[in-house]
């Protein structure tokens, strides 16, 4: 059996988004502009409110999901299609943008602790002008799987038999894992996907050391065989199918072509962004 081995390692870049959300981006920066079908990859968190307390307030998006997943904190949304929802400890939050939507993200203060993930995924030509869709997924009911050595929260696809629950319009995988102690374990990953690891606490090895803050991109090849450093490692780690398809992005929006990009910015300037 043949394992993937770390191309990059990529330690992100601190930045601001929204009213001024601190944050760590770490796909999506000068380092790692993308890797299809992932757009963006962001970490927040922080003791202090005034890092995040200003959220993120109505801004709209076309051409791409979002998936939130919380570690701890809460995050009300409210978009223009009328969904309204509220992200709490452990849970996710799946928005499809599709052809359009204007929502807004505003965190509601645990005992000054907010912490989390939003990963951008890419829709397809085909898809980018589908409906806009929204499901708020609770802690609950992600699968937990425990195996020899750790855990695994499957957020999407499957994992040792449990299926998460997201729904994504590509291939890919997403999970959020923990190792203990000098464990290892192997994840399966289909030939020619892209993959990624991100340590958000501890270090693990693959054949070299990624540590706190960092990304690891894997190769193509093979499955993913991963050891915990002596502390023991939490990571998330995904993986999705190129889609080969021209990028264009504009801020908020994400289609195939710069034509496409300034239609987008005409409909949200004309107010029928999400009406089209």
């Amino acid at each position: 059996m043949s394992f993937r081995t770390i191309e990059m390692v990529v330690p992100g870049i601190l930045t601001s988004d929204g009213a001024g959300v601190n944050l760590r981006r770490i796909i999506g920066s000068p380092q790692l502009n993308m890797l299809d079908p992932f757009l963006l990859l962001d970490e927040f968190g922080s003791n202090n409110p005034e890092d995040y307390i200003s959220g993120f307030p109505p801004h709209p998006h076309r051409g791409f999901e979002t998936i939130t997943y919380m570690l701890n904190g809460k995050f009300h949304h409210q978009d223009s299609t009328g969904n309204e929802g509220h992200l709490t400890d452990g849970s996710v939050q799946w928005m499809t943008a599709g052809r359009g939507v204007i929502h807004s993200e505003m965190p509601e203060q645990t005992e000054g602790l907010v912490r989390g993930f939003q990963l951008w995924l890419n829709l397809p030509k085909d898809k980018k002008m589908i409906p806009p869709a929204y499901k708020d997924i609770p802690a609950e009911n992600i699968p937990r799987v425990d195996f020899p050595g750790g855990t695994a929260k499957v957020i999407a696809g499957e994992f040792m038999g449990a299926t998460g629950p997201g729904q994504p319009h590509t291939g890919m995988f997403y999970y959020d894992i923990e190792l203990q102690s000098e464990k290892e374990l192997s994840i399966p990953v289909i030939d020619g996907w892209n993959a990624f690891l991100y340590v958000y606490e501890g270090t693990i090895l693959i054949d070299q050391t990624v540590k706190k803050d960092q990304l690891a991109v894997l190769g193509k090849a093979g499955d993913c065989q991963i050891k915990a450093a002596d502390q023991g490692a939490q990571f998330i780690v995904a993986a999705g199918k190129p889609l080969n398809e021209p990028v264009s992005r504009g801020g908020p929006f994400v289609m195939n072509t710069r034509s496409e990009i300034i239609q987008a910015f005409t409909d949200y300037q004309t107010g029928v962004l999400d009406k089209v």
